[in-house]
């Protein structure tokens, strides 16, 4: 990884944050809520700037990672004015429940307009290559046990020609516990040919190797790129749910990645160029609005699950009672945070 690729991996993160914050200031300016803070970071002020006309004070800190809103009377332990008609708990609920859910809907949007413009520009697709090249063989299968290994090309099979993997699975899906010989190319010479018995899998043949794939980039129609930008982070946002209950099932912190782990990803896709940074930063963006939704304590969707308490009994949480759980579960995050941090610095 280069310098550039990672100060690109801080930059883009930090940007993600930003906008899910931007997201709170923006719904909160809308209800007319006083906005004392918006900070790019943590530690100490470099610089700041505050109009003579407006609360709040925007400033970056000499730690430019994440951002956050400091809206007057959202925190719980603050004394609350009732006169006063530009604090959190005095505005509807309806406009509560849009400013803390914009931050979230802030990073969707954001991942949306991603995936329409990289549909438009060229939507990347994993193709396998013609002709065939041997990506993977699985341990113990016939490919395996017979010496084919991985960037072989596979130039016949049973007599026939194969220029691509749907020529490879044509010609010995038939051909399951009946011997068969294929011709092999290794780095430009071709070797004596290897007779293999496919064994049966799913009622066809197979010899346990995969394709190569290339990564090419195909424009979509406007419809298409507009569908996938409204499908696209949906289906993200179902896989990510899916591998979140495993986590839970399983107690486990395994598949978790904490700022370095998702800088070092996001360098090494930086590094690869500026299709796959985008799309990395699209899987961000819909996993930082998810995870902000999760019904947790400390996390939007947790201040979400109170205000829908609100809604239904009619009445409003105990103050000290919330601040308490928001506090915990605030606690238990930075506690987890540290973890998965520890463990990626270590890894």
């Amino acid at each position: 990884m280069s310098p550039v690729d990672i100060l690109l991996a801080i930059l883009g993160i930090s940007v993600l944050v930003i906008i899910h914050e931007g997201g709170h200031y923006f719904a909160a300016r809308l209800f007319g809520m006083r906005v004392l803070r918006f900070s790019i970071g943590f530690g100490p002020k470099l610089f700041h700037y505050q109009s003579k006309t407006s609360h709040t004070v925007f400033q970056v800190c000499a730690i430019p990672f994440l951002a956050y809103v400091q809206i007057a009377g959202m925190n719980p332990h603050e004394d609350v004015d009732p006169q006063d008609p530009e604090l959190f708990p005095n505005k509807s609920w309806l406009a509560r429940a849009t400013t803390i859910f914009a931050g979230p809907f802030a990073n969707y949007l954001t991942a949306s307009i991603l995936v329409f413009g990289l549909a438009l520009h060229g939507w990347p697709e994993d193709r396998p290559t013609s002709p065939m090249v041997v990506q993977q063989v699985n341990e113990g299968s016939p490919a395996a046990k017979a010496g084919i290994r991985s960037g072989d090309l596979i130039l016949e099979a049973n007599g026939q020609k194969v220029k691509s993997v749907d020529d490879l699975i044509r010609i010995t899906a038939p051909r399951a516990g009946k011997p068969t010989e294929y011709r092999i190319e290794r780095q430009g010479r071709a070797l004596e040919p290897i007779t293999l018995t496919p064994m049966r899998h799913d009622s066809r043949g197979v010899i346990g190797v995969s394709a190569k794939l290339e990564r090419r980039y195909k424009p979509l129609p406007l419809g298409e790129a507009a569908s996938a930008a409204v499908l696209f982070p949906y289906r993200i946002t179902s896989a990510q749910l899916v591998g979140l209950a495993d986590l839970v099932k399983r107690r486990s912190t395994e598949g978790l990645t904490g700022p370095v782990g998702m800088g070092k990803i996001v360098a090494e896709q930086a590094g690869k160029g500026p299709a796959e940074y985008i799309a990395i930063l699209v899987l961000l963006s819909v996993a930082l609005g998810m995870f902000n939704l999760l019904p947790f304590p400390a996390l939007d969707g947790g201040r979400l699950t109170f205000l829908a308490y609100e809604l239904i009994t009619r009445r409003r949480p105990n103050e000290r009672f919330e601040a308490v759980v928001h506090t915990v579960g605030l606690l238990f995050l930075i506690g987890v945070l540290v973890l998965v941090t520890f463990r990626d610095v270590m890894g």
